[in-house]
């Protein structure tokens, strides 16, 4: 059971970084629909689940120490390439909007420059990107609890504390820009998108777990929690829409006006998942290319973090709204092959 836990919360961290954490994905995703953004949420939900289930299980599987093999192995050569390069530039994107993401966290909650929150997190994630798989998914997981509870608190003092009803609020929330087309369209694209983003470090996860079913199951786990946190942050934000639709960081923001300690720790918290995204799109981008461990993966992940920083000023709010919808299109394609390799899987590679 313990093994399932600590797959299912390095999936969850793995996923919810600067934009889900934060609240800015949720508002773009789901609360610009308003009502429709709940039942957005549950398509998202059951989607997670099982194609989390998918990934973990294929890591296990195919005994997999990165992401290129499994993708080759389910989807052929020419389909592997593109999948493949639809994943590394997600790694490395997504990577980048991290970096922005710590700079404008640390930017809302203590009024420092982006650049201080930018260089710290590259530092972080590159002293952690020295450790082993198994010691980087367990400090993957470690603030994903801590973030669960965060949430449903937030929730709960949100709803009892708003003004005005959703039917009311629902207008207001509609009328916030988004770059997709519908709720279902939309939670579609968003599980298309983390799933390019959680592919890889997945798979490793996945790679790492011996026992096939606890890596499946973890899988599962880490989908359902990942719907907990999608559909409280969007009644969060929802119930005080009027407040809080324009902020960097929503989520962040609500919490501050429950209590400026409590802010504080949020913003603790949500710095501690950026790392954990950063860190798993980094640490999966290196190991695409180069051996864990060795002096060539060391030096590329040093050049990457240094092209990543430099792309980071781009800023947090306009990465999120217009790279994230692109890299959920092009995931369609990674989460159609998952779903067709579900009637056939791939024969069991023995583990020396």
């Amino acid at each position: 059971m313990s093994k399932i836990f600590k797959i299912g919360s390095a999936f969850i961290g793995i996923i919810i970084g600067a934009g889900a954490a934060s609240g800015r994905e949720i508002v773009q995703y789901f609360t610009s629909f308003g009502m429709w953004g709940i039942f957005g949420g549950l398509v998202s939900t059951a989607l997670f689940m099982y194609l989390g289930m998918m990934l973990t299980r294929l890591g296990s599987r195919l005994n997999a120490k990165n992401h290129k093999e499994v993708i080759y192995k389910i989807s052929g050569r020419w389909l592997g390439l593109a999948i493949d390069w639809v994943i590394i530039l997600t790694l490395f994107g997504v990577g980048t909007v991290m970096i922005a993401g710590a700079g404008s966290n640390l930017q809302q909650q203590f009024g420092l420059h982006p650049a201080v929150g930018n260089t710290l997190i590259v530092l972080l994630i590159l002293g952690a990107s020295l450790m082993n798989v198994d010691r980087v998914i367990h400090v993957i997981g470690f603030m994903t609890p801590f973030l669960l509870l965060t949430v449903i608190g937030a929730s709960i003092y949100s709803l009892l504390s708003m003004d005005s009803t959703f039917a009311q609020l629902d207008p207001i929330a509609k009328a916030i820009p988004t770059t997709l087309p519908n709720w279902l369209y939309s939670g579609i694209n968003y599980v298309s998108f983390n799933i390019a983003v959680g592919a890889s470090m997945s798979i490793v996860m996945g790679g790492v777990e011996e026992d096939e079913r606890a890596a499946a199951w973890g899988g599962i786990v880490g989908g359902i929690g990942l719907g907990v946190l999608i559909i409280l942050s969007h009644l969060a934000i929802f119930s005080q829409i009027e407040y809080v639709g324009e902020s960097d960081m929503p989520m962040l923001l609500i919490v501050n006006n429950i209590s400026p300690i409590l802010g504080i720790f949020m913003s603790i918290i949500l710095f501690a998942m950026i790392f954990n995204t950063g860190l798993g799109m980094f640490y999966a981008f290196g190991a695409r290319f180069f051996d864990i461990g060795t002096k060539k993966f060391v030096y590329f992940l040093i050049g990457t973090l240094f092209v990543g920083f430099g792309l980071s000023f781009v800023g947090f709010k306009d990465l999120v709204a217009h790279f994230y919808p692109l890299i959920g299109n092009m995931g369609l394609l990674l989460v159609v092959v998952l779903i067709f390799t579900s009637f056939r899987m791939p024969e069991k590679v023995e583990r020396e």
